[in-house]
């Protein structure tokens, strides 16, 4: 389905990111995975999409730092010319009471989601060609809000208002901007969360259980395929059913 494409996919050494470069390849694009420290857990991701026959390479950068953004693009654009999708999906979460939180649990995490969304975006535009795909990773939580998490829902839920603007600029050159909102996510991310709580969100969720990386991934694939050619400024609930 992507046989051809180049997909920059940010904070795809793991979890969410890892699984969308490898459902990528799978469909024939060539990946560049973005990491922020970890730089052996891109490369084992670069070897990943390199085995499905497809060409990889990783480029450091924290997306919360313009300069490292800048460097990033411009080192993408000297390997491949264009960059045909574009996945934001670097993200950090800080939760914590509004009460309790410091100020810089709160511009951390708007800085690396949100900020880093623009970023990223507006530097890459310039290689994104007609018939290009964004994808912007959000959260059901930009859309229902949740307890201690007001930074993280704030983020997510200026990515929701970053995608529909944008999806309105670009849509004269045929490139698509859409958002994927998932549930939990059984990634890392929610290790520290108790059994009980675990158990809780799958008696909440209509398909008692929590999404895996791949149900991300797989709409990922879709969004990015020529199949969502008329989708636009959408937002896709990937949650099992939580959000309603």
């Amino acid at each position: 389905m992507l046989k051809g494409k180049t997909a920059l996919i940010t904070g795809s050494s793991r979890g969410i990111g890892e699984a969308i470069a490898i459902e990528f390849a799978k469909n024939k694009a060539d990946v560049i995975v973005n990491y922020y420290k970890d730089k052996d857990e891109a490369q084992k991701v670069a070897d990943k999409v390199k085995g499905l026959g497809v060409k990889a390479i990783i480029v450091q950068a924290d997306v919360s730092k313009v300069e490292e953004v800048e460097r990033m693009i411009q080192s993408i654009k000297k390997e491949f010319k264009k960059v045909d999708i574009l996945v934001n999906n670097a993200g950090i979460i800080r939760d914590r009471t509004l009460k309790n939180m410091s100020v810089d649990e709160w511009h951390s995490v708007i800085n690396t989601n949100l900020n880093g969304t623009f970023y990223v975006t507006k530097f890459a535009l310039p290689l994104i060609p007609e018939g290009g795909r964004i994808i912007n990773i959000s959260s059901i939580i930009g859309q229902r809000g949740n307890f201690g998490q007001c930074n993280y829902a704030a983020s997510k839920a200026g990515i929701i208002g970053f995608t529909k603007s944008l999806a309105k600029e670009l849509g004269k050159k045929k490139i698509t901007v859409n958002a994927i909102a998932p549930g939990v996510v059984d990634t890392s991310i929610i290790k520290d969360i108790s059994l009980l709580k675990k158990k809780m969100i799958k008696y909440m969720t209509p398909l008692k259980e929590l999404a895996q990386p791949e149900d991300i991934a797989n709409t990922a694939v879709f969004l990015a395929s020529g199949k969502s050619r008329y989708i636009t400024g959408a937002v896709v609930n990937v949650d099992g059913g939580l959000a309603f």
